[in-house]
């Protein structure tokens, strides 16, 4: 069950690295080499993932950094998804797909097999379930798994999110809630934990409890640390109470080279990287 094998890797560090690449976080030495901008951002995302294997429970790649990019991208999208599970790695497609049963279900080909394959894939539940239940074979045979949005980071996830239902009084998110967890219920692994996950938004501290409380085997992939201002003290009152999460920082970690007053601009940038990776896994285990 792939959430055990995430599970297991978050215990030793809940790091989860962005590879949300754009062409301005690439080094000065890169963007000089005479190559496609797909094939510099392939060699970015490649050696930082080298850098930051062991510090790193899973990668996730935003996909529109490289669908912007058009051909070129999509294939520096394949070959970094493709590096990251030859090393070892878990890969996590953020595409947050959501659409009506037949389209889904080629969304659920087109990222669970052949040249896009990741490991777990983000998506959009808010169509219902018509939108999550083409991906469920894969769940059941090929060792795949989901995060589907649930409370999201950006501020005006509140516009609907949080809306009352008229019914129950429950919020919005707070019944999609309740669907993952009976979505999730039949792929529950070793870890108590199922492989129809969660996405949840670190700026919301409180209300993550809350919902780790109301979904106990639900595994969340947590956007917001860093860049987006959630630290590590955000999750101390989570993982005293279970190991629930990995939390994603990218921007955070792969601009490390940029910060500061005096920027690294040559092969030495993964150092600056793979420090602000040690700085993330240090802050948010030094609560515990």
């Amino acid at each position: 069950m792939i959430m055990d094998r995430l599970y297991k890797a978050a215990l030793d560090s809940p790091v989860c690295v962005g590879l949300d690449t754009k062409e301005g976080f690439l080094p000065q030495y890169l963007k000089d080499k005479d190559w496609s901008l797909g094939e510099k951002i392939t060699e970015f995302n490649k050696k930082i993932v080298d850098a930051t294997a062991d510090l790193a429970a899973c990668y996730k790649m935003q996909i529109a950094c490289y669908e912007a990019l058009g051909l070129d991208g999509m294939k520096a999208y394949a070959e970094t998804v493709k590096y990251v599970r030859d090393s070892g790695k878990i890969a996590i497609g953020d595409a947050k797909r959501g659409d009506i049963t037949s389209t889904a279900t080629q969304y659920a080909k087109g990222h669970f097999e052949g040249d896009f394959e990741v490991d777990i894939l983000t998506v959009n539940a808010y169509m219902g379930e018509d939108a999550v239940a083409p991906y469920f074979p894969y769940i059941e045979n090929k060792e795949k798994g989901l995060f589907v949005l649930l409370h999201t980071s950006n501020p005006s996830s509140r516009d609907f999110q949080e809306l009352k239902l008229a019914e129950g009084g429950q919020k919005l998110y707070e019944q999609v809630a309740d669907k993952i967890t009976e979505w999730g219920r039949p792929y529950i692994g070793d870890s108590g934990y199922s492989a129809v996950g969660a996405v949840v938004g670190l700026t919301f501290p409180e209300e993550f409890e809350a919902l780790q409380d109301q979904c106990p085997s639900t595994f969340f992939l947590v956007p917001g640390y860093g860049a987006q201002g959630g630290t590590g003290k955000d999750i101390a009152n989570i993982f005293k109470k279970s190991r629930c999460a990995v939390i994603n920082s990218s921007r955070g970690i792969i601009t490390g080279h940029q910060q500061g007053d005096h920027p690294v601009g040559d092969e030495a940038f993964v150092d600056c990287i793979r420090q602000k990776t040690l700085e993330m896994k240090e802050d948010i285990l030094q609560w515990l």
